[in-house]
């Protein structure tokens, strides 16, 4: 896999993070990140360039760069990916649209919701395994060009964790749920990154989990740069000698044979819905949901002044005694854009009394005829 391409999804997670608001969330770079470099190909000047620059692409390679992605992911025991492009039957397409767009990817849009509601919804379940069943876009307006992305993640541990009911006595986490715990003797599962805390949890195919624990304000941002860094921090090898580990950790007892590490944390299952407008500037999404002045902001996919109208990702993931799972979906909707025609002052000027004219050459100024009307002669019908 592409080490920039994979470091550009991160950058955009990253970026993504810091602009979430509190509480749980879940998001996906990596289910955005194709949508962006394809319109980045496809998009003109300036939201050519601001698509690119959140991508992290060359704005020439990026529809080229999302679809080696794609395949890539495919590839992967845990992991499956799709890119999905439908187009309105009343749209005209520009002769280059199939070099940005593969022509496989392609489907047909009625412009009639009851006959296309149905069809990306089963899209979006075919290609998550049911875990999300719709597309998250509205279909009332006039949507002329539909781009959309899903991914599916599931992954079996490969040891598993025991479940309980713990009781928190106090604190924000006060309250009875459902907890998991497990004992591994790879104590360098755990790593210690300054103020930051990772433990990997192993799946059993071609995907781990990450867990981050920190005393700094980014911690997901401080995860994901570790994600990129797995042989550096100090090891829990090192780590089980220190009095005071890291965030999150504590020197205890046990009765194994050797050292081992435990791990317990809540078992949770999180949710999503972003609205992707809502962070236009962060996703270099804000030329080209504008109204343009002279033409459209994808010429090369048609010449119908097209904007994304809407811009949406729906995300789940699920961490439990037995595996991880996670789904997204993403989509972006276009719809014609009207045209904004530029308004200056000028002048007026009314013939409504006797006037004289004058014809002459040009670069001379010599008169060839001359006149005046002293009141018109050509009588309406």
């Amino acid at each position: 896999m592409d080490p920039d391409v994979v470091r550009a999804v991160n950058d955009l997670t990253v970026r993504w993070g810091r602009a979430l608001p509190g509480g749980n969330t879940v998001v996906s770079g990596l289910g955005l990140w194709p949508l962006l470099a394809l319109l980045a190909t496809g998009a003109d000047e300036p939201g050519r360039s601001e698509l690119a620059a959140a991508a992290g692409v060359d704005a020439a390679t990026g529809a080229t760069d999302a679809i080696r992605l794609i395949e890539a992911i495919e590839a992967s025991a845990d992991l499956h990916a799709a890119l999905g492009v439908w187009v309105s039957e009343q749209l005209k397409l520009a002769e280059t649209f199939d070099t940005v767009m593969p022509a496989p990817l392609i489907g047909l849009l009625t412009g009639n919701p009851a006959v296309d509601k149905p069809k990306l919804d089963a899209w979006a379940a075919d290609h998550t395994d049911d875990v999300i069943r719709e597309l998250p876009v509205d279909l009332e307006g006039e949507v002329l060009l539909l781009l959309a992305s899903a991914l599916l993640l599931r992954t079996t541990w490969v040891r598993p964790f025991t479940e309980q009911i713990r009781r928190v006595p106090g604190g924000a986490w006060a309250g009875s749920w459902h907890w998991l715990e497990r004992a591994d003797d790879d104590l360098d599962a755990v790593r210690r990154y300054d103020d930051l805390t990772v433990v990997t949890v192993r799946g059993d195919a071609d995907v781990d989990v990450l867990l981050g624990i920190g005393d700094g304000d980014d911690v997901l941002a401080g995860l994901l740069a570790a994600a990129g860094r797995p042989d550096d921090g100090v090891p829990g090898s090192r780590l089980i000698d220190e009095d005071r580990p890291g965030p999150g950790l504590t020197i205890g007892k046990t009765t194994a044979p050797r050292p081992d590490l435990r791990l317990s944390l809540p078992s949770f299952s999180i949710e999503a819905e972003h609205d992707l407008l809502d962070l236009r500037d962060l996703f270099g999404l804000n030329a080209v949901t504008s109204n343009p002045r002279e033409r459209g902001h994808f010429s090369a996919l048609s010449p119908t002044p097209l904007k994304v109208s809407q811009a949406k990702q729906k995300v789940l993931a699920r961490f439990f005694a037995t595996g991880f799972e996670a789904a997204a979906v993403t989509a972006m909707a276009m719809t014609r854009a009207a045209m904004i025609t530029r308004q200056e002052r000028r002048l007026e000027v009314t013939l409504d009394r006797p006037f004289a004219f004058a014809a002459v050459l040009r670069d001379s100024r010599l008169p060839i005829v001359a006149g005046r009307v002293e009141t018109p002669t050509e009588p309406g019908a």
